[in-house]
């Protein structure tokens, strides 16, 4: 039933990101979902989270923002989860080894900001690393999905070799897409959650979009070098129909507001030329200049 109750967690999970998108509210993953008029919860107070209805191993690891808890990553791209405290035989702890032994899929959720989780599954515990105080987690695919261990007979801290390669790719993908997404709740919060050349305020609809790109060596995924842009505003600002001074003023370029067309050009571009963009309350959180002033010289370019 357990391995029942998993692949239900990963369905229910699939549903709620196509919902809310893949950062989800920390509220419904705390309210969870019914298997069998059992209520499953996939998060709590504690980072490792065993819901009732398991017997022995955790459903969830997570990184809250802000944690004690400093995760990092392997130089094979791989997640460093810290142990609960400094007790390897904590009962978190010995859950998660537990899993590791039995080869048991997880989740992984990642804080981005206050409430609101990134959700990577299904994860799986590859190694153990007692001295570091840190288990080693891979992510995978749910395509390569299987059964998990019932036996416990598996040899101490032994990683699952047989897919490592694979999930190496699949962990350093989600890394990539967990600082995307970090990197856009940072930026669109700063900018109270609206458009920095429109006001408009529907998340759904707003991007991070970079100053300088992440390609860039000064494209760091930071606030500075961010703006919050509806997804027209952010188009037009990536193909530079639209640039930033470095005073923060609105340009259009010369030959967009020399065209004629309908009310999306006049009121929508046009209407925005000489004016300025709306700035994060927080002075720290302001474009960086430096990097506004190389990216208007590209605009003018």
């Amino acid at each position: 039933m357990e391995e029942q109750i998993r692949l239900a967690a990963f369905e229910w999970l699939r549903e709620q990101v196509q919902f809310h998108g893949d950062v989800l509210p920390r509220a419904i993953l705390e309210q969870g979902f019914n298997f069998r008029d059992e209520r499953v919860t996939l998060i709590g107070p504690q980072g490792i989270w065993k819901p009732k209805i398991l017997r022995d191993m955790p459903i969830s690891i997570t990184t809250a923002p802000g944690s004690p808890y400093s995760n990092s990553f392997t130089t094979d791209g791989l997640l460093l989860y810290k142990y609960r405290g400094d007790d390897p035989f904590h009962r978190d702890n010995v859950g998660l080894r537990e899993a590791m032994h039995r080869k048991a899929p997880l989740i992984y959720f990642y804080g981005v900001a206050r409430g609101k989780y990134f959700a990577v599954w299904p994860v799986y515990i590859v190694s153990d690393n007692p001295n570091r105080f840190t288990f080693t987690v891979a992510a995978d695919d749910m395509n390569h999905i299987s059964h998990f261990e019932t036996s416990k007979e598996v040899i101490y801290g032994k990683a699952d070799d047989e897919r490592i390669v694979e999930r190496q790719y699949v962990t350093r993908n989600v890394n990539e897409r967990l600082h995307q997404r970090l990197f856009r709740e940072v930026v669109i919060h700063a900018y109270r959650e609206r458009c920095a050349f429109c006001n408009l305020r529907h998340t759904q609809l707003l991007d991070a979009a970079h100053i300088i790109p992440d390609a860039d060596t000064m494209g760091e995924p930071i606030v500075n070098n961010g703006l919050s842009l509806c997804k027209i505003h952010h188009a037009a600002y990536d193909s530079n129909m639209i640039g930033v001074t470095p005073d923060y003023g609105i340009v259009v370029r010369d030959d967009i507001m020399r065209e004629q067309d309908g009310p999306m050009l006049k009121h929508g571009i046009q209407a925005l030329h000489k004016k300025s963009i709306i700035l994060p309350k927080n002075i720290a959180s302001w474009p960086d200049k430096d990097r506004l002033s190389l990216r208007f010289k590209q605009f003018r370019g």
